[in-house]
Order: C-alpha cells, then structure tokens, then sequence
C-alpha cells in the first residue's frame, strides 16, 4: 500500500508542478477573495478582527474547492479512473494518496497567503504564526479529507463543479467554523479556543477515518 500511495501521490505532484493549474488557480482567487474583503472594513476591533478570520477561511474554502474539483478530474480522461480500479492495488491507497496531495496543495497556498493577509488587513502575526499553520493544517486536513471523498463521487457527474461545493460545504461547516474561531484567538478577537481546537482535532480524525473507510464503495459506483 505504501508503495501505491507514494506513486499516486507522485504522480499527482509531478503533474502540477509541471502545469501548476490548481496551484495558481487557487492562489490567485484566494489573493483576489482577500484584495475585495480587505476594501470593505478596517481590522481596529475585535469584532472585526473576527470578521477578517472569517474572510480568510472563506478564501481557503473556496479556493480549496477549485483543487479538489482537479483532483479526480484528470482521472476522468481517457476513463483513466477505470485504469486505476484495475490496477493490483488497495483502493484506500488511491484514497490516502489523493488526500495528501489535495492536503499539500492547499496547506501550500495557505502558507503563501497568510503573509499576504497580515499585510492586507494589518495585522500582527508574527509571534503566533506557527500556531497560526496548526490551525490551518487542521482546518485543512478535515476539509480535504471529506472534499476528497466528496470529489470522487462528484467526477462522475456531468455538473461536477456545481455538485462538489453543494456536498461539501454543508459537512465542511463545523470544521470552518471552528477553524475560523480559533484564527480570531490567534488574531486577538476572544480570549479562549480550547473548544475549537478539540473540534478541529475530534472532526479530523472522525472524517479523515470515515472517508479512508467508505472511500472503497464510493469509487466502485
């Protein structure tokens, strides 16, 4: 299984990183998601400190989607997902190699736009950034555990791009909420997130398990 995964998960990064297609697209939608948001208010309060966590996540959610639509679709050519049925190996293992690289392509966004939220929105991130990646690595991982469940059920419908969002997002709500309560701590907008940080980590492990264990049924429909 690990050697499946591995070359899956190859693959997978090989490809964008010679076309860069999800990658750019995803940063580049959520950068224009942050340009807008960051006209429509000033980031003085902690209200609004709040309201700004909860633009950035909007931006990983949407732009996630633009990568999780990719994440099946090249598959799909060539009836390429048949081949990969086909083939000798666990399909959890075309499950857990998708996750990973929907994880990596996503959390490598991310890193790239928190620094660009800071300066947008003016904040100060620098003495809790790391506790700023934990957050969005957890919120990360229980979005994209589900989207890539989500992602292989949704490829084989003509109106992929239209169906993936509205079976995701109201699973994903949760872990947003969570993920965008324990960034306004981080940011300064309430004094405790105990309770959201066990949310991020208890839906994770909850759905990052249900989705490696029925990922086998779906893909066979």
């Amino acid at each position: 299984m690990r050697h499946a995964v591995a070359t899956i998960l190859w693959k997978d990064l090989k490809i964008e990183m010679r076309t860069k297609e999800a990658f750019s697209a995803s940063l580049v939608f959520s950068i224009l998601v942050l340009v807008i948001f960051n006209f429509t208010m000033d980031l003085s309060s902690d209200e609004a400190r709040k309201l700004g966590a909860g633009f950035l996540w909007i931006a990983f959610a949407f732009a996630g989607i633009l990568s999780l639509n990719r994440s099946f679709a090249l598959e799909r050519e060539e009836n390429c997902v048949q081949g990969m049925l086909l083939a000798p190996v666990d399909r959890a293992a075309i499950y857990v190699a998708k996750f990973l690289a929907n994880t990596i392509f996503m959390f490598g966004t991310g890193i790239l736009i928190l620094p660009l939220f800071a300066i947008f929105f003016n904040v100060g991130i620098g003495d809790q950034f790391w506790l700023l990646l934990l957050i969005l690595l957890l919120g990360i991982i229980g979005f994209s555990s589900v989207g890539t469940l989500f992602s292989a059920i949704a490829v084989q419908t003509r109106m992929r791009e239209v169906l993936l969002p509205i079976l995701l997002f109201p699973i994903t709500v949760p872990v947003l909420i969570a993920a965008v309560e324990a960034t306004a701590y981080v940011l300064g907008a309430q004094e405790q997130a105990s309770f959201w940080f066990k949310l991020l980590i208890v839906y994770d492990v909850i759905f990052v398990t249900a989705s490696f264990l029925t990922f086998e049924y779906v893909i066979q429909e």
